[in-house]
């Protein structure tokens, strides 16, 4: 089987879904092909690093540490814990890179329920829709049209230890079709799937900051900590996308009528650094990045060919505020910054909601230079139901 004819972009960078990687494999950062200066950080099923829910995209990403909604599981489970209603479901969706495709699209779907005051349950379905490509062997006769998809099915536990404390944890089941079950170089491809899970901290306090009646929070993330995911029985297995997140916010209660949020991010893959090989494919910086998960995670941070200050340059930074008048209208923007030199997402976002009665209505645009970005212009809708009295 030949590569798809279809290229596409990943949260991150470019990525071919070609058989010789046997899957969606982004390469993060600035690889040159000769293969002697590759600084990239390879993992698979990307689609599992986006943030899915309009309110956070507007906010250019951030949100680790921002006030609890319904869409909480996709970037912090435990806030799940200091939701204010009993139960409540979200649908968001996103046209994903339509200035390069029509057809791809990402749709996240989540619910939550409260059982007691302290407790949450929830659960949520990503799906990743690749749209249709044309298939076709290695002399480029026609094998037809396949549509690839991925998806992650989540269920979370939230628990608040205080009034100002919850930790929360979310399990995951990981499932990538991307191949159609072709054959190439002589071996079977499949279905590629994996487990994982999420762990999560999250607190906030009531204070005065700035002479002015505030909240504040932080938030901590690692998020798909699990087995490593292969699309062929004898091939070779790529690491799931284990993110470290970490961040805090400020609410400002100015009044009865005026609200704003500033949150910042900081994010770090902990996966391992492709090291710079030389030109008989011997290591001759970093580390060997055939290792076991927990010697990649724990590797992660000391495995960069160019030491201490390139591993600060793989963390990227997401940086977002929100506006809220009379708990009804906001407005929102953010900036999303990564390091040149791991993959270049520069981008300003913006953002919009509108909350009345049980529903809420939130969007978010992307503004990129389309000549650089694939992702200028991206579009992310969310509607959000809550019900019932509060537990809290």
């Amino acid at each position: 089987m030949g590569c798809f004819v279809k290229t596409v972009l990943s949260v991150f960078s470019l990525f071919a879904v070609c058989p010789e990687v046997f899957g969606q494999v982004a390469e993060l950062g600035n690889q040159e092909t000769n293969g002697s200066q590759r600084n990239n950080i390879v993992v698979a099923v990307p689609f599992l690093l986006i943030v899915p829910d309009a309110r956070l995209g507007g906010m250019g990403d951030a949100g680790v540490a921002v006030p609890a909604d319904g869409n909480a599981m996709g970037i912090n489970p435990s806030k799940l814990a200091f939701l204010d209603k009993k139960y409540g479901f979200s649908v968001s969706y996103s046209p994903w890179l339509k200035s390069l495709v029509p057809d791809i699209s990402l749709t996240y779907l989540s619910g939550f329920y409260k059982p007691n005051e302290k407790t949450t349950l929830g659960a949520a379905l990503r799906y990743f829709n690749l749209g249709e490509i044309q298939l076709t062997d290695i002399n480029q006769q026609d094998l037809g049209v396949y549509s690839p998809n991925e998806l992650a099915f989540d269920v979370t536990y939230a628990r608040r230890m205080s009034e100002t404390f919850s930790l929360g944890t979310s399990l995951r089941y990981i499932y990538s079709n991307l191949t159609s079950g072709q054959f190439s170089s002589g071996q079977q491809t499949k279905a590629g799937t994996a487990v994982a899970v999420d762990v999560s901290a999250y607190f906030k306090k009531p204070t005065v900051f700035l002479g002015t009646d505030a909240i504040l929070s932080a938030g901590l993330n690692i998020s798909n900590i699990g087995t490593k995911i292969s699309y062929t029985d004898n091939g070779n297995s790529n690491f799931l996308p284990t993110n470290l997140k970490i961040g805090g916010a400020s609410t400002f209660l100015i009044d009865d009528y005026n609200q704003f949020t500033f949150a910042l991010d900081l994010n770090k893959l902990m996966v391992p650094t492709q090291p710079v090989y030389d030109a008989n494919g011997n290591i001759i910086a970093g580390k060997d990045p055939d290792r076991s998960v927990p010697a990649g995670i724990f590797g992660s941070f000391s495995d960069a060919p160019g030491g201490f200050n390139e591993e600060l340059k793989e963390v990227n930074i997401a940086a977002g505020m929100e506006y809220w008048y009379n708990q009804q209208f906001a407005f929102r923007a953010g900036y999303f910054y990564e390091s040149p030199q791991k993959g270049n997402r520069r981008y300003f976002t913006l953002g919009a909601g509108l909350k009345y009665n049980v529903f809420n209505i939130d969007i978010a645009y992307l503004l990129a230079n389309a000549q650089k970005s694939p992702l200028a212009n991206t579009l992310r809708f969310s509607l959000l139901f809550n019900f019932g009295p509060s537990n809290n």
